[in-house]
């Protein structure tokens, strides 16, 4: 039997500079500037993981010949995993039925666009699915989709038909997920930033905090400052 191994938290990665990132932003930020905040995005969400315990930090990354990128951004106890499959969920499920077959009690991916996603719920995730309360964990997220999914056991149909980048991802997956009786643990919902009103409902969140993610939060100012991503009355 393979060896138990502590929850396993992938981030699901875009390596950025190598193809276009954050296409919904190009037209208020331009590409370059699109792929900066994402880079923001990654590297922010890569140091909050690394800081979490008892889990296994991954970065799960595309394209594959991206590889020697992506190490030099990834902090260094990271592993790094190249994503396998057509399709996004292709890749969900090869990479979550991956990690369990390595021997993790519990297997995460989780998004690098929600940046000020508390970390306390990817813990919370981690946890229930080592204690074994849930098949299933999920966090949705509020256009419909989901920031993170975790497993406790292989599942490839969750991830089967889904129309993915519309608002009937999470419904979807929580109804197959209760067809099969599985166990779901539902975490809080947050939002994603794809969009320019998503883009400016950071900025006023963090603002209004005084607080964020250590470069997103310095890159949004500059934008903002710019009268890009403009909070509007």
């Amino acid at each position: 039997m393979p060896p138990r191994l502590p929850p396993a938290v992938a981030v699901m990665a875009k390596v950025p500079g190598i193809g276009p990132v954050k296409s919904r932003l190009h037209a208020a930020l331009t590409a370059e500037r699109a792929t900066e905040l994402y880079r923001c995005f990654l590297l922010d969400r890569l140091d909050a993981v690394a800081e979490l315990d008892d889990v296994s930090p991954l970065v799960a990354f595309t394209p594959d010949e991206a590889e020697r990128i992506m190490r030099e951004l990834a902090p260094a106890r990271f592993q790094l995993v190249a994503q396998r499959g057509a399709d996004l969920g292709e890749r969900l499920s090869a990479l979550l039925t991956g990690l369990l077959e390595r021997g993790h009690v519990g297997a995460i991916a989780i998004d690098s666009d929600s940046p000020t996603l508390p970390m306390g719920y990817v813990a919370e995730a981690a946890q229930v699915l080592a204690d074994g309360r849930c098949d299933l964990a999920l966090g949705p997220c509020e256009d419909g989709g989901y920031y993170l999914v975790g497993l406790r056991a292989p599942q490839p149909a969750l991830f089967e038909g889904i129309p993915w980048s519309t608002d009937a991802v999470f419904a979807m997956t929580l109804d197959k997920a209760r067809v099969r009786g599985l166990a779901v643990h539902v975490l809080p919902r947050w939002f994603d930033v794809d969009t320019e009103a998503d883009l400016r409902r950071l900025h006023a969140d963090m603002a209004a905090r005084n607080h964020g993610p250590r470069r997103t939060y310095a890159f949004v100012r500059q934008l903002n400052e710019l009268g890009i991503g403009r909070t509007r009355a």
